[in-house]
């Protein structure tokens, strides 16, 4: 048992309630995902205009997910 005693003040605030399951995470995630598997293929057999595909598929889902975020569709920024 721990012998640290927390106040009420203390505790961080309540977590949003969509936890980051938000269209601006999912959108980035899963592009981020998509750009990590065709980099590896190109790394995979040495194909560097897969690889550079992949880094451009990695850089536009960033900035599709920062873009959705600023039109309100991601996380709070409480």
């Amino acid at each position: 048992m721990s012998s640290v005693h927390l106040e009420p003040q203390d505790l961080p605030d309540v977590a949003p309630h969509n936890h980051g399951r938000t269209m601006a995470g999912w959108v980035t995630n899963v592009g981020l995902v998509i750009a990590a598997i065709v980099a590896s293929i190109g790394i995979a057999f040495p194909v560097w205009p897969v690889v550079w595909v992949g880094v451009g598929i990695a850089v536009v889902s960033v900035a599709a997910g920062a873009a959705l975020r600023a039109l309100g569709h991601g996380q709070p920024l409480a």
